[in-house]
């Protein structure tokens, strides 16, 4: 004999609101809430994110009688981005911007001393890291393949690829730069530095930010010199000749905002003379503090 009881409308009224407020529990929701849709930033997809840095050594370059020249191989980052709708009118742009968190930049000649380019402030811990804008388009590393701007509204999603790359190609007096001898005396060349590469998206508007990648790097080297050598024959790349490869972190990190304004590394860098003896001194100062 089946003893089971017919459920009262009651009960069924109770069956049918927890069944739905399971479903509502699985979509992501709180009973009595609307579900809240994500935001433009929170649903641009990037994808194909590519950091490297060229497996080739740095050239050198003793063409000229007066300067060594060098070039290193170049960091070169790259991300498809996949934007959303814009329902608004809005202007969103998302690209690079690289700032350098620490720099060594020395050229040795020997007993007389070492040429030194700096970043004071850098240098004295008064900032975590310095801008590598450009110089024109703050705080962005630049403005062609460095970025890509969407005007709102837009009915539809936009896919496209942002990309940048970085090099150093500098030149290097032979001679002792605060002397009037042309002599070379240059003995080495060290170089060591370190940057932080973000993908952001930001709002032109609000000024809102959100970080979509980040990407360290380090560019260092090293170049003995015999100054007593034919031209042509003086400069010896140092082992290891390759560059450690970036690394895309798994977990962003924020941009200090240094990082985003005035002045960029160039502007701020100053060659300082520092002798063996004597007073260090300012051979070219910055062109903003």
């Amino acid at each position: 004999m089946d003893l089971a009881l017919e459920p009262t409308d009651e009960e069924e009224a109770w069956a049918a609101w927890a069944a739905a407020a399971l479903l509502l529990g699985a979509m992501g929701c709180i009973q009595s809430i609307s579900c809240k849709p994500k935001g433009f930033p929170e649903s641009i997809v990037v994808s194909e994110v590519r950091a490297t840095i060229d497996p080739v050594p740095t050239t050198i370059d003793e063409s000229s009688s007066v300067v060594l020249r060098y070039r290193t191989p170049h960091f070169r980052a790259s991300a498809q981005v996949l934007l959303p709708a814009l329902p608004r009118k809005e202007t969103w742009v998302v690209g690079w911007i690289q700032a350098c968190s620490h720099m060594e930049f020395y050229n040795h000649y020997g007993d007389h001393g070492k040429s030194s380019w700096e970043l004071p402030d850098l240098l004295e811990g008064k900032i975590q890291a310095i801008s590598d804008s450009d110089g024109v388009n703050y705080p962005w590393y630049g403005n062609t393949t460095e970025t890509f701007t969407l005007v709102g509204p837009s009915k539809k999603e936009t896919k496209f690829s942002v990309s940048m790359n970085d090099n150093f190609y500098p030149s290097v007096t032979w001679a002792v730069p605060v002397s009037d001898s042309n002599v070379a005396k240059l003995t080495r060349i060290h170089r060591d530095q370190s940057f932080t590469t973000w993908l952001v998206a930001t709002n032109t508007a609000t000024g809102e930010m959100v970080v979509l990648q980040t990407i360290k790097w380090r560019m260092k080297l090293g170049i003995e010199v015999n100054p007593q050598r034919p031209l042509g024959q003086r400069a010896k790349l140092e082992e290891p000749s390759a560059q450690e490869q970036p690394q895309v972190l798994s977990k962003n990190e924020p941009i200090p905002p240094s990082a985003l304004v005035k002045p960029n590394a160039n502007d701020a860098q100053v060659l300082m003379w520092r002798p063996k003896e004597g007073r260090p001194l300012v051979v070219i100062p910055p062109k903003h503090r």
